[in-house]
């Protein structure tokens, strides 16, 4: 999950009133890979808040998304009040009834349909997406690009197993007009963190590792840590040692303590920012988690959920449990029983592979290459909270392989009721509260949807999702039984837009 940046707010209301069911329209949806702002010249006058004003209707609820740039990121939503203020330069608001959107949305018509690739069960279990609502996905995709507001997408959805919809629009790298593909590949961040806890729950599993494991078994440093009781008004603190020794679920659960994401002038904040142990040159996987160790905790372990270097932590503990590299292990378990193969840390990616370009935004709204997350993580370590690459369906693999309590394709990873446990919630409420966002718990290594009555997301009640910092999105609904990734590369700066379009797609693809 990216990082809010702090900037001022503007406000975001968005949907898209169609209110077509699944039943009406059923066709086919494949994947388009033209360059679609040729073809899509026809909504240039037409702003994204308008087109997208109103309900998303997925058949058992309409919902409207709010946003606020200073609380979102990744891909969902927080509610605010107010019309949307575009980042970028001379917008305006023309007001468009929702028949003349979808109007406007037919004219675009355009794509070519390639073969599905190959991932899951057999075509014949899948419930097709209608026609209307793919042909819906590929307009708010389109449009993002046309409009300049991202360099391209790669989405896909599954349904009971099967992958129904496609879609690559856009580029990869702007300047050299290589288009977005099937298999190009991104940088993961933070949805890293989900194979992490699949990694370590394969261990749990074999009794190499238990849930209830104090970490200083495996990391003897960790048993000196020491925790905040106490601050001054002049920004200090007091000290003193932990009453509970982290475990294995307080980092699976980030409730340890840990911190190093917080961007603030806070000086316990700064202090957890200053070893930056996802910069370049400071050594191995141990080195960097050994500076973790002698910071102070936040608070108590089991006390409140706290986003940061847990899972880097944790891929530590997995890398001394199973008695290999990390980045070894996560292969041999993991990415290569999934088929996984473009999966990777950045050092093992050979060069002659796409990997879509990292851009931002500048002062006029316009997308340029962000040379400094090139090589963010830097070279020599795997971390386990963020530094995979991957591709779309690379992750869809992995997802579908959740969906299906731990199997696919014949393969299994994990038992059913090892999922069943990663899915349920361990922490039910105070997650991305600090951001605005309701609703949301977490369970072992992503978020979970607690109350679809609070939260702004598209959701369902045990639906379980989480984000990368560079555009990256999964989301499964075991109710609804349907899977979806959409991927991007743009890093957030303080001039961005908001990254709607993966939430809309999810969405529409809800039945």
């Amino acid at each position: 999950m990216p990082r809010p940046h702090r900037r001022n707010r503007s406000d975001i209301s968005l949907g898209l009133g169609l209110g077509i069911n699944d039943t009406d329209l059923h066709g086919s949806s494949g994947v388009s890979r033209e360059y679609t702002r040729a073809s899509s010249r026809v909504m240039a006058p037409v702003e994204p808040g308008e087109i997208f004003r109103g309900a998303i209707r997925s058949g058992r609820k309409s919902a409207i998304f709010s946003a606020a740039p200073t609380a979102c990121a990744g891909g969902f939503f927080c509610r605010t009040d107010g019309d949307m203020k575009m980042s970028r330069q001379n917008s305006h608001h023309h007001t468009i009834p929702s028949g003349l959107a979808l109007a406007l949305l037919f004219l675009a018509c355009d794509g070519s349909a390639p073969p599905l690739p190959s991932i899951g069960e057999p075509a014949t279990n899948a419930d097709p997406l209608s026609w209307a609502r793919s042909f819906a996905m590929n307009r708010v995709l389109d449009y993002r690009v046309w409009s300049g507001a991202r360099s391209g997408y790669v989405a896909l959805v599954a349904r009971n197993g099967h992958l129904v919809y496609a879609r690559t629009t856009g580029d990869a790298d702007l300047a050299s007009k290589v288009p977005m593909a099937l298999d190009t590949r991104f940088h993961l961040a933070s949805m890293t963190k989900p194979v992490t806890a699949v990694a370590a729950m394969i261990l749990v599993e074999e009794g190499h590792l238990s849930l209830d494991d104090p970490i200083e078994k495996f990391i003897p440093s960790f048993a000196d840590m020491r925790v905040v009781t106490g601050r001054d008004d002049a920004g200090g603190w007091r000290t003193g040692p932990l009453a509970n020794p982290i475990r294995i679920r307080h980092l699976l659960t980030f409730r340890s303590g840990i911190g190093g994401y917080a961007e603030s002038d806070d000086p316990l904040d700064q202090l957890w920012r200053s070893p930056d142990i996802e910069a370049a040159g400071l050594g191995s996987l141990a080195d960097r988690v050994g500076l973790v160790s002698k910071l102070p905790l936040y608070e108590e372990p089991g006390t409140k959920w706290r986003y940061g270097w847990s899972l880097d932590v944790l891929a530590r503990v997995i890398e001394v449990a199973a008695g290999e590299k990390y980045d070894a292990f996560l292969r041999r378990r993991v990415l290569e029983p999934l088929g996984m193969d473009s999966t990777d840390f950045p050092d093992d990616v050979p060069a002659h592979l796409s990997l879509a370009t990292m851009y931002t935004h500048d002062e006029s709204g316009s997308l340029v290459h962000d040379p400094q997350f090139d090589d963010y993580y830097g070279h020599g370590w795997s971390p386990g909270g963020g530094g995979l690459v991957s591709t779309a369906p690379d992750y869809m693999r992995l997802a579908l392989m959740l969906a299906g309590g731990g199997l696919l394709e014949g393969v299994r990873i994990l038992e059913p009721e090892t999922v069943a446990e990663m899915t349920r919630l361990h922490v039910k409420s105070g997650v991305l509260e600090e951001m605005g966002i309701e609703g949301l718990g977490w369970g072992l290594g992503f978020c979970v949807v607690a109350d679809d009555q609070k939260t702004m997301m598209p959701a369902t009640n045990g639906d379980f999702w989480w984000s990368g910092r560079f555009g990256t999105q999964f989301w499964i609904s075991p109710t609804h039984r349907t899977v979806v990734v959409v991927m991007q590369q743009t890093e957030r700066g303080p001039y961005s837009d908001l990254p709607f379009a993966p939430s809309i797609v999810q969405a529409l693809a809800t039945p």
